[in-house]
């Protein structure tokens, strides 16, 4: 199976300030991989490396085989933690801007996704609730055929009933064969949905494995583990 991304030996330091530290781990094709860790323990650093946004320190991260390039975000499709909408727009405007940016939008997606949540092409952004927004931006995201979807923390900002119903959202919409990295610490809502988990603790990989060899190994969830790792 191919790998669709990979991190060799990756550092990054902000001044003298370390926030990635030797990290190794190599991501293949079809799975829905968690980077996990606590707020600060380098996941968004990691994920803006992958996404060209900012430069390794030392080693480097591969996106489907090459360095962070256009090619390789024609073939990345990202939903950064923050809204990145323009309120002015209406939602006709934002889908047909991002129809217009990637090649590889769905727009019969798009319709589906957009009708199912009861979201209207006329509605104008800035009127739209922040779950709303938070749900058109992962819609824009999801209607693209990409192979790999990077999620930075896309059920942070939900309350809790509405976190199963987003994770369910996004594995119900992922094109055939894409790969799923999603940046979280919520580990008990995105664990049904896991194959794979990497967890980050103060920029360093602690933990790089299958879901169910984890489980296997010891007898307990990721969520036990995780606890364990990051308690105070």
């Amino acid at each position: 199976m191919s790998v669709i991304l990979e991190c060799k030996d990756l550092y990054k330091r902000y001044g003298s300030k370390p926030a990635l530290v030797g990290v190794n781990f190599s991501v293949e094709e079809g799975g829905v991989v968690g980077l996990l860790g606590p707020n600060g323990s380098g996941k968004s650093t990691l994920i803006k490396l992958a996404m060209g946004m900012l430069q390794p320190t030392q080693g480097e991260v591969l996106v489907n085989g090459t360095r962070p390039s256009p090619a390789t975000k024609a073939v990345t499709a990202y939903l950064p933690d923050k809204d990145f909408l323009s309120s002015w727009m209406r939602v006709e405007q934002a889908v047909k801007y991002s129809a217009d940016f990637f090649a590889d939008f769905n727009h019969d997606r798009a319709d589906d996704m957009l009708s199912r949540l009861g979201i209207g092409y006329k509605q104008r952004i800035r009127s739209l609730s922040k779950g709303t927004r938070e749900k058109l931006g992962l819609i824009l995201t999801m209607a693209r055929d990409a192979k790999l979807f990077i999620l930075d923390e896309p059920i942070a900002g939900v309350d809790p009933a509405a976190r199963d119903y987003i994770l369910d959202f996004i594995m119900g919409n992922r094109p055939d064969g894409s790969t799923v990295f999603l940046c979280t610490h919520l580990i008990a809502d995105i664990e049904p949905i896991l194959t794979h988990a990497i967890f980050l603790n103060c920029g360093k990989v602690v933990l790089d494995e299958d879901v169910a060899a984890v489980k296997q190994r010891t007898g307990k969830s990721l969520d036990a583990l995780f606890r364990e790792e990051f308690k105070w």
